[in-house]
């Protein structure tokens, strides 16, 4: 835990506080930091808004005040649950009540695992910790939203009220976080998605399904057409895959059931049904059948990897063959809780520029090079150069991950000597490894600070073995690929989302679903605006002409508020001669320019790929 979190999870313990002087029968469950703060899951009859923030914030300042010391104690299981039992824990002292979520946290706790809890004033908390040492150190905070949110994560479970907020070492670093925010709300891809027509999501098409509208489709279609030029460069070859597929097949590469709680449920046919139905079977059984392998059925793709893998095991491969690179841009499917929806960047249906390559041992490190590469050179396209790596790796002891312990310890190896070379700092952490091999993410901070999980590359040695894929060997005996998974964007929806907030909505000319906006001043020079349209279009430059009758002056201001890259007006003088009077988006008036100049200057700047 970093210094920051520590300090924020110290303001955790300290709202509980508050909350319980403000509302004594409070009971609580977790209290961890984020990404973005902190938050404390309580469960009170009063509901929590923002109007109750200021009155909560002032016992939160009493309590900082007071600089109290946070005070660690071990105690056995036992003395925790007769605490918990007496309603002592997460709370100012007995109640009438357990601590029920308290002594539900406690059962989890593995048996001889030290039990520790953290007090501070009259507030008992069960608390792995660690803290700063007095409530003082917490230099400012704030309070920013409640939300609803079921404990653990499970809608079987108690719908809890979450309470986040904010905390620093200084007032001046949480003002600089209040500027930042109102930035980010400035940029909110939501926002600037719906003003600018760039995405749709509809209730009656369903929750986290994205409708890309014309506007949005030309942006995907270029990234698109960006990445497939890179992957032709490097010997990628193209496949098309179907959305659906057996269950089999993913109870084959292990996706069902290790991760059926994050998946739509699977497909049965018809047939099946009514013959099953007849038998008194209940959806009870039919799930625990599905599950064992007893029935069969199909499920929405979560994953592209087995079906690239049935394509590569179609034919004989030779070790001459290799690397065989398959790259197909993918929509996979994977069932996100209401809560955790949010607009582009967290979706239940999304597109991934995704890619599997078959390669030998001796293959491996260079190929896992060029997947870095590729990663770099799509962030160095948009400007993204502060970035920090993530090596997951296995977590210790843990039965969730496939395969002999000697491949992880080589695709781990590889993974680790792969990220040394980036040039940039790295994080090894266990735990967040696939279930079947290592993995290296790429996390970039955005223009306002913001972190986003975005490139992944990933090697494989348990898939080729659970499909038993195999080559010839120059030995003429066969051999077993090594896999590597690899996604530049990680998703077109996510990476167009962050695009958006990343630049304001505001894209670089080639990536703008309009480039080029013609401005008559009246309809007499509707003419030689069309003129000027047809040679844009003609040079492949997306412009429209602004038809309208409002006068000039709201016409650039709409072409603003669109942030169309570049406008030009015509009238009388630049019909006579030829020009276009041309203003851009960075630099306003730029005068006039012959209109040939002009096309050649901005079909330019679209193949340069400019920002």
């Amino acid at each position: 835990m970093t210094e920051l979190e520590k300090l924020r999870h110290s303001c955790a313990h300290v709202l509980a506080e508050a909350v319980l002087r403000i509302w004594p029968e409070a009971q609580f469950a977790a209290g961890p930091p984020v990404e973005q703060g902190f938050y404390y899951d309580v469960d009170l009859t009063h509901r929590i808004s923002p109007e109750d923030f200021p009155k909560i914030e002032a016992e939160m300042a009493k309590i900082i005040a007071a600089d109290q010391p946070f005070e660690r104690s071990v105690v056995s299981r036992g003395e925790a649950i007769d605490l918990g039992k007496a309603g002592k824990l997460a709370a100012l002292g007995e109640r009438g009540v357990p601590s029920r979520y308290k002594l539900d946290i406690l059962e989890g706790i593995p048996e001889g695992e030290e039990i520790t809890l953290y007090r501070n004033g009259a507030f008992t908390d069960l608390c792995a910790g660690p803290h700063v040492a007095t409530t003082g150190k917490i230099g400012a905070f704030a309070l920013t939203a409640v939300a609803s949110a079921y404990y653990k994560g499970d809608e079987n479970n108690p719908q809890l009220q979450r309470i986040y907020g904010i905390a620093f070492p200084t007032k001046e670093e949480l003002e600089h976080w209040r500027v930042m925010q109102e930035e980010a709300r400035k940029r909110d891809h939501r926002k600037l998605g719906r003003e600018l027509q760039l995405f749709h999501v509809d209730e009656t098409v369903g929750a986290g399904l994205i409708l890309w509208t014309p506007k949005g489709a030309i942006v995907r279609q270029e990234l698109q057409n960006f990445i497939s030029e890179e992957l032709r460069r490097q010997g990628y070859e193209q496949v098309f895959t179907p959305h659906i597929g057996r269950l089999e097949l993913y109870r084959t590469s292990g996706h069902y059931p290790y991760y059926s709680d994050s998946q739509y449920p699977p497909l049965v046919e018809r047939e099946t049904l009514h013959r099953l139905a007849g038998e008194g079977c209940t959806c009870a059984d039919l799930a625990a059948r599905l599950e064992k392998g007893e029935a069969e059925g199909y499920l929405l793709k979560p994953m592209n990897c087995p079906m690239h893998i049935k394509i590569f095991d179609s034919q004989p491969r030779s070790y001459r063959d290799l690397p065989v690179r398959l790259a197909e841009f993918g929509t996979v499917y994977r069932w996100e809780q209401s809560g955790e929806l949010n607009g582009m960047t967290r979706v239940r249906g999304f597109t991934q520029d995704d890619a599997h390559l078959f390669v030998t041992d001796d293959q491996m490190a260079a190929e896992i090079q060029g997947c870095l590469d590729l990663v770099k050179k799509v962030f160095a396209a948009f400007n993204m150069t502060d970035y920090r790596v993530r090596l997951g790796l296995r977590e210790p002891g843990s039965d969730k991950y496939v395969g002999k312990a000697a491949d992880w310890d080589r695709a781990e190896a590889a993974c680790r000597d792969a990220a040394k070379t980036l040039g940039v700092a790295y994080t090894e952490e266990p735990g967040e490894a696939a279930f079947y091999g290592p993995k290296i993410d790429f996390v970039v901070r955005d223009v306002i600070g913001r972190e986003w999980q975005l490139g992944t590359v990933q090697v494989d040695f348990q898939l080729p073995e659970r499909f038993d894929l195999h080559y010839t060997g120059p030995d003429n005996k066969p051999h077993r690929p090594v896999m590597i998974h690899r996604a530049p964007f990680g998703s077109m929806e996510r990476f167009v989302g962050v695009l958006i907030e990343h630049f304001a909505g505001a894209f670089p000319l080639w990536l703008s679903p309009e480039q080029v906006r013609i401005l008559p001043i009246s309809d007499k020079f509707s003419a030689y605006a069309g003129e000027v349209s047809a040679a844009l279009k003609a040079a492949g430059v997306r412009a429209a002409v602004d038809t309208s009758q409002d006068k000039l002056g709201a016409k650039i201001r709409l072409a603003q508020v669109e942030k169309v890259p570049y406008m030009v007006v015509v009238g009388g003088k630049e019909a006579e001669s030829r020009q276009v009077s041309v203003r851009s988006r960075k630099a306003g008036d730029e005068g006039s320019k012959p209109l040939e100049d002009f096309v050649e200057r901005i079909k330019q700047e679209i193949s340069e790929r400019l920002l």
